[in-house]
Parts: C-alpha cells; sequence; structure tokens
C-alpha cells in the first residue's frame, strides 16, 4: 500500500492578517507573490490538487482517527480514550465507586478527544448497554437507554466504571507494552492501542462508515473466539472452515436466530464480507381456562385465542417500534388471523401476539408474515474493514481480512504484548537486583561502612568514599544512604538476601521465556485459558439454515373472494363486493373510468399518462362505501400523473392469458394474449404483453412504455391478434389499421408511429374498431363512429377526415362492462383450466 501524507501546511494566520493589512490601495501594484489578478491574503494555486489534497487529508483522518476500528483492540479511537482516561487518569476500575459520567466526558474531550460532548457519552452509553454489547465495557448506574428506544439521561445525572472484563484491556499499561503518542495539544500522551487480553474485535463487534468503505462485524462468543485462538497457536495452518468448528458464527446479546447455512458463514468469513438474516425468537401458549368461568356458565366473556409469544428480538431493534409495526398490521387487516398484540415485558421479552380462537391457521405462517413485513426479521451485514499495523507504529492502514487473518493479527500483537510485557518485569528486576547486590556487598562489612559515612564531610562524601570502598555504583550507593536504621538489623538483612535470591531466580525464569517463542505461546494461550473459564458464557443466538419466509405467499392470509375495483376519472378509486354504476357514490362532476373484477387474490394494474403501471392485489385496495380513496394514497404519482386505464389479471376475465398459460398450448404463442395497445396524443403506439406487471409493484411503479418529452399516453386497453384500432385527432383525422401492425416490445419503448399528427394537432382518443363511439364537435352536434364506418389502412398515414368543419371537443365511449364472474367461471371450466 502506498504511503500518504498524514499532514497538510497550514498558513500562519499572522502571515494572512498581515497581507490584508498590506492591501494595495488605488493604482498601487499588489505585492510579489499573489498574481496580477489577485486579491491581498489570496495564495495563487492549482484549485483540483488543493481539492483533491484536502479531502486526502479529510478521509484519512476519518478512516484513521473515528470510524475504523483497530484490528489489534478492536476499538475505535473514541472508545479507547474514554476506556484510557476512566482507568488511568479517574481510577475508575470495577472496585471503585461510580462517578459522574459528565466528569468521564469533559476529561477525554478535555485530554483526548477534540470533539462534540454527544458523540463521547454517546459511545460511552453503548458500551454500557447489554443489550447493544455482548460484553459490556462499562457499568453504567442510572438511566442508560432500554431496549424499547428510550433515550439514555443526560450525563449529569448517570454515573459510570469500567467493567471487569474492561481491566482486561488495560492492566498492561503499566508495562510498558504498547506505544504512545502525543495527544492533540501537546501537553500529554495517550497510546495508540491498547493492551488488549482478548479479541474484543470479534467478542463485541463494531459498525462505522468512512470515507468509501465501512465496517459492519457483529458481536461474537467470548468462548468460542478464545478456542478458535488456542487451535490456531496450535496449528497456523488451520484454516477458515477449521476455525468455524469453534466459531459457529455471530452471537448477539438480544440472542434470536440466525438465518445461515454453514456455507454462507464460511464464504462470508473467508471472503471478510456477507449478509445475514437473523430474526426474533417465539413460542406458542394456548389459552388457559378460566376453572371460575367454566363454573359459571352464564360468563359471556368471549374465549381468547392461542398466543404467540416473541420472547427474543433481533440486535439493534428497537422493540417498542417492532410492536407498533405489528399493531399497524392488525389495524390495516393485513393479516385477519391476528386480532391484538401486547407488550408485557419485564427484564425479559414478552411480547404476546393473540390469533383469532375462530381461525385454523399455522402459527409459522404467521410468523413467516411478521418476518417479512417487520422488523422481526433484519438483515446482518458482515464487512470486516478494520485498521492493520504498519512499519511506523503510529500509522495504521485499512483492509478487509478474513476470520482468520483478524485472529492471526491479534495473536501476533498479544505474542508482542506478553514480551515486552516480559521485558518491562526483567529490567525492573535487574535495576532491583542491581541495588540488592549493592547491599550485599554493604551488609558483609556494615561496620565498616558505619564508620565512612560517620566520618564523611556530607552526603556526597559519604557516597564517594562508599563507591570507592565497597566497589558499588552510584545508583547503589545512594540506595545505602537512604536505607533507615532498623533496616541494619539482622533479621533485615536476611530478607533482602532472601528477596535477592526470588529476583534472580524470576530473573532467569523470565531470561529463559524470552529465549523462546513456544514457551511464551504457552503463556499467551494460558492466559486465554484462564479468561475463557472466568468469563466465557452459553451462546445465546440459536443458528439454523431454514428460512420460513422462502415459501411464504402473502395470498396465504387473504379471504379469497369476489370483488370489484372502480376507478374514477379523478383518480378516486374503491372496492365493493358489487358495484352499480348507477347508484354507486362519487364526487360531483366525476365518472367512472374502469370498472374491473377479480378474487381478491388476483391484482389490478393501474397504467399512467406517464407509461408506468401501478400494481397492487385486489385485497389490499381499500373497501369503501363512499367516494373511496385517492390513488396518489397508495402510489407515489408524479406532478401531472393520472390514471388512464385499469386492467384485472383475474384469469376468468382473462380468458386467453389463461388458456396459454396452460403447458401444452404456452409454446403456440410468441407471448401470451391478451396484449395491451398504448396510444400518445403525439400518434405514437406501442403493444405489450401483462405478464412483466402481474405481481405487486413498489409505489413507484414500472414502465410500461416510454414517450417523447411534452407528449403523454391517452388510451391503453386490451387486444387481440385479430382486432382493428382507430385513432383520432383534435382536427377530426381518422385512421384504423390493423392491431398487429403495432410492434409487440419486450421492455418498454416508444413504439412505433400509429398516425401522423399536424402541427398544434394531437390524437384525441383510440379504441377497437368493434365499439361505437360518439363524437361531440366543437361547432355543436355528435358523430357516432361504427365499426362499418371503419376503413383499414396501413398505420403511419395522415389519416381521412370525418368532418368538414370544426374540430373534436371530446369522444363518449361505452360505459364500462360490469364484470360476470359465472360467465368467466363458465369459460375457464370449457377451457378445461385447472385454476377454475
Amino acid at each position: 500500500m502506498s504511503q500518504l501524507e498524514l499532514t497538510t501546511p497550514t498558513p500562519d494566520p499572522a502571515d494572512s492578517l498581515s497581507a490584508a493589512r498590506r492591501k494595495p490601495k488605488g493604482d498601487e501594484a499588489p505585492p510579489a507573490g499573489q498574481g496580477g489578478g489577485g486579491s491581498a491574503g489570496v495564495i495563487d494555486g492549482d484549485l483540483a490538487e488543493q481539492a483533491r489534497r484536502k479531502y486526502l487529508n479529510y478521509a484519512l483522518s476519518v478512516i484513521t482517527s473515528r470510524a475504523i476500528p483497530d484490528v489489534r483492540d478492536g476499538l475505535k479511537p473514541v472508545q479507547r480514550r474514554i476506556l484510557y482516561t476512566m482507568f488511568e487518569d479517574l481510577r475508575l476500575t470495577f472496585d471503585a465507586r461510580h462517578r459522574k459520567s459528565a466528569k468521564v466526558v469533559g476529561d477525554v474531550i478535555g485530554k483526548y478527544h477534540p470533539h462534540g460532548d454527544t458523540a463521547v457519552y454517546d459511545a460511552m452509553v453503548r458500551m454500557a448497554q447489554d443489550f447493544a454489547m455482548r460484553m459490556p465495557l462499562v457499568d453504567g448506574q442510572g438511566n442508560f437507554g432500554s431496549i424499547d428506544g428510550d433515550s439514555p439521561a443526560a450525563y449529569r445525572y448517570t454515573e459510570a466504571k469500567l467493567s471487569k472484563l474492561a481491566a482486561e484491556l488495560l492492566t498492561e499499561l503499566k508495562s510498558e507494552t504498547v506505544a504512545y503518542r502525543p495527544t492533540y495539544d501537546g501537553t500529554g500522551r495517550e497510546p495508540i492501542v491498547l493492551p488488549a487480553r482478548f479479541p474484543q474485535l470479534l467478542v463485541n463487534g463494531t459498525t462505522g462508515i468512512a470515507v468509501g468503505m465501512a465496517t459492519s462485524i457483529p458481536p461474537h462468543n467470548l468462548g468460542e473466539v478464545i478456542r478458535a485462538c488456542l487451535l490456531l497457536i496450535d496449528n497456523r495452518d488451520a484454516t477458515v472452515a477449521k476455525l468455524m468448528a469453534k466459531i459457529k458464527g455471530p452471537d448477539f446479546p438480544t440472542g434470536g436466530q440466525l438465518v445461515a447455512t454453514r456455507t454462507e458463514l464460511r464464504e462470508a468469513y473467508e471472503n471478510g464480507k456477507g449478509t445475514f438474516k437473523l430474526r426474533g425468537s417465539w413460542k406458542l401458549e394456548e389459552p388457559k381456562q378460566d376453572k371460575r368461568a367454566t363454573k359459571k356458565k352464564s360468563s359471556k366473556k368471549a374465549p381468547s385465542g392461542p398466543r404467540i409469544v416473541i420472547t427474543e428480538i433481533p440486535w439493534a431493534v428497537e422493540k417498542s417500534t417492532l410492536v407498533e409495526e405489528i399493531g399497524q398490521i392488525i389495524v390495516a387487516k393485513k393479516l385477519p388471523v391476528v386480532v391484538g398484540v401486547q407488550d408485557l415485558s419485564t427484564e425479559d421479552i414478552r411480547v404476546e401476539v393473540e390469533l383469532d380462537p375462530k381461525a385454523d391457521v399455522d402459527p409459522e405462517l404467521v410468523m413467516a408474515y411478521l418476518f417479512k413485513h417487520t422488523r422481526l426479521q433484519t438483515t446482518i451485514k458482515l464487512d470486516m474493514t478494520v485498521l492493520v499495523p504498519t512499519e511506523n507504529p503510529e500509522v495504521a492502514a485499512p483492509a478487509r481480512l478474513d476470520l482468520k487473518a483478524v485472529l492471526e493479527h491479534f495473536l501476533d500483537f498479544r505474542l508482542l504484548t506478553v514480551r515486552r510485557r516480559f521485558e518491562y518485569e526483567l529490567r525492573k528486576l535487574e535495576e532491583r537486583i542491581h541495588i540488592l547486590e549493592g547491599f550485599e556487598k554493604i551488609f558483609d562489612e556494615l561496620d565498616r561502612a558505619i564508620k565512612l559515612i560517620r566520618t564523611s564531610d556530607g552526603r556526597a562524601d559519604a557516597a564517594k568514599k562508599l563507591i570507592k570502598a565497597f566497589d558499588i555504583d552510584q545508583i547503589q550507593a545512594d540506595a545505602v544512604l537512604e536505607t533507615r536504621l532498623y533496616k541494619l538489623a539482622k533479621l533485615e538483612i536476611l530478607k533482602i538476601r532472601e528477596e535477592l535470591a526470588d529476583k534472580r531466580k524470576r530473573a532467569k525464569k523470565i531470561r529463559a521465556l524470552l529465549k523462546s517463542d513456544k514457551k511464551l505461546w504457552a503463556v499467551v494461550k494460558s492466559e486465554l485459558e484462564a479468561l475463557s473459564q472466568e468469563y466465557a458464557d452459553r451462546r445465546r443466538t440459536r443458528i439454523d439454515a431454514e428460512d420460513l419466509t422462502e415459501d411464504f405467499s402473502a395470498e396465504s392470509f387473504i379471504v379469497e373472494e369476489d370483488a370489484m375495483v372502480l376507478i374514477t376519472r379523478d383518480g378516486w378509486i374503491k372496492r365493493q363486493r358489487n358495484v352499480n354504476l348507477e347508484t354507486t357514490r362519487m364526487r360531483d362532476g366525476d365518472a367512472p373510468l374502469a370498472l374491473v373484477g377479480g378474487s381478491t387474490r388476483e391484482s389490478i394494474v393501474l397504467f399512467s399518462n406517464r407509461g408506468s403501471a401501478y400494481v397492487l392485489r385486489i385485497n389490499d385496495v381499500p373497501a369503501s362505501s363512499g367516494h373511496g380513496t385517492p390513488v396518489q394514497k397508495l402510489f407515489k404519482f408524479k406532478d401531472g400523473e393520472k390514471v388512464i386505464a385499469a386492467t384485472s389479471t383475474d384469469p376468468r376475465f382473462m380468458v386467453e392469458f389463461a388458456e396459454a398459460n396452460k403447458p401444452e398450448l404456452g409454446d403456440e404463442y410468441e407471448e401470451p394474449y391478451p396484449h395491451f395497445l398504448a396510444v400518445t396524443q403525439g400518434g405514437m403506439a406501442l403493444r405489450f404483453t401483462l405478464w412483466p406487471h402481474r405481481e405487486p409493484s413498489t409505489r413507484n411503479g414500472r414502465l410500461f412504455g416510454k414517450h417523447k418529452p411534452g407528449d403523454e399516453f391517452i388510451e391503453v386497453f386490451k387486444v387481440y391478434a385479430e382486432d382493428q384500432i382507430c385513432a383520432l385527432t383534435r382536427k377530426g383525422k381518422l385512421l384504423c389499421c390493423e392491431v398487429m401492425d403495432v410492434n409487440l416490445l419486450a421492455g418498454p419503448g416508444r413504439g412505433v408511429t400509429l398516425i401522423k399528427v399536424e402541427d398544434k394537432d394531437r390524437v384525441v382518443g383510440a379504441w377497437k374498431s368493434s365499439q361505437t363511439v360518439e363524437v361531440l364537435k366543437s361547432s355543436g352536434g355528435t358523430l357516432k363512429l361504427s365499426e362499418h364506418k371503419a376503413t383499414v389502412t396501413n398505420r403511419g398515414g395522415k389519416g381521412r377526415p370525418i368532418m368538414k368543419r370544426g374540430t373534436v371537443k371530446s369522444l363518449t365511449y361505452p360505459p364500462p362492462p360490469t364484470p360476470d364472474f359465472e360467465a368467466g367461471a363458465e369459460r375457464l371450466i370449457e377451457l378445461g383450466y385447472a385454476g377454475a
């Protein structure tokens, strides 16, 4: 990886101020170096180069100093500074008293982290939340938030100290095991990383978004991670697959069920990137019989139904939001078998979903629906992008690692830390041994030493005489002179000699350890095993390869019945069992645009003038006995967009569609009939199939056709191969042709020219020649156009005039026919369609 400059030279503010004061007046020449056309304080340069350099510095700062954790201790800078402040400056170890969080936040900001107090307190709060961290590092006292999404109290109200496990990240700091660097203002020092004794990166995980990269590492089980480390120490050639014999997968503090196969997990850990599904856990409880109600037969209390009890929710999901989502589904009656939901959680999660006692439904289907439509099932991302050490101890480089590489970096760092700890201990031992050896020499001739001290002229003279007489150095002489008189007792001298023997024995053992990597690895292993025995707990998240939502269909919960949907010209829509166009309620001045029918499990397709098809299930159309619901509430329409036609996907009203769907007949057609024809004001036409628009769409819809700027679609209707179609312009030009002359498009396009439209003219309508259409003239009077008046020509012409003067004011089409469910069913039976 190439080295990148991390510092940017900053102009001295004093120079800019001086330059501003030297601003030339009148016709004075500008100072040298500012350029002929430049103003005071502006430095000539390449704007692109300056912007590139500044942005690069910003990106590197975000990556290395804010968002991405270090692979060695698994912490971001703000987390590391919080823990270091609590340990080193405030002595808030796990056996100390809690102190105000405001004190911690203030010290962190003032000494180490020059950013906002909110960022520091939020990071501290998260490290104290047992539902966010697998193994919390901060022991909080007070309101630190809840799994319901409640915000924590302000830092002036809460108190905190380090947890016992956090000490395992910090205790070796005093042994000079890690490098330090100056703080942001140069007044102090801070550790570059903490001497972590366990793989904090995997145990608690982390998330962060930097510039051009992000990290997302879910938490894991401490015992499993340590067992994987022990395996890797014994066999450095172990593969990710072998390590996964110890690490089953992520282990979240809130439990839940991870939906992933072993192959998917292995691929994610090998690539350092992947996604999984995490869902809550549940159980079914049958209603308890009330004995008192059984004795009193006159009790009118309605029987309660079985309950689905949600006992665990996905990690990072707010319980209150989840309950609200389930409640919205119940209110909207999207899941008729669910009649209620209530949150009865205390310390444990218990959300009860009550089922209709009269309904006979599989609870797994209910849960499949909830998994798919609520945050009871979420997607967990794995992206092991971390900072790895480089040759420069103060610089770390970002890289995406696999599971083995993450553990290798930790173990290499752990070996180096243990080595440095022993080196520090050996150094301190040698210093003590050196002093004790001086005492040993002095005590062999104690009377002589005392006589020399008594005859000396002061401390300096006494030290000089001792050095010369006993062959000791200045350090040993000073230690002897600082010794209290009671240390001259015989018993104390024996203790000094025993201590010297112990120190020499310990120093010899450490020297042997430092000469052997094998012995150092044995120390690392023993310490990891001790950590596992003290802190490891059982796994909380279960792993299951079966995904209930894969075979789930929303149709499973729709009560199948016939319904009609009315769409009006002004864009109102409603669903009813039966619709009478003469008596149904509509707004003043409104009129029916389309009346379609079908099963509640089928869909309705709405075509707009902008070339979009909006599809939703008939069951999802709001039922109403009034005016209905504006279509804009159901879909996201653009400015000026409106519905111009509609159709149903019910096979009873698409007989040929159903027939072509039969396996033995499907190959006879290029595309299954019926097709749909779309015509624009500019005279363009296209033919398309309904296949891409059968399933419900998003709120933005799907394109069925495109049009030129300034143009729009005016008609969309169903056609068959034998049909003829007609188009009429505002100036009274009529053109009729075969529908097969219009090309069938495989995807949304502009189509072909149906009729050439002159300047300031436009197409006002299009229809099948079998229909009778009334033309209202601008000059007054009407004209009926029926099939016998249609002269079929080739498409693309200018058309023939049907009136001598005036223009077309409007067209009147026959009213939409009322769907006949029985006739459609009979035709399906006649064709032998299996779905009838």
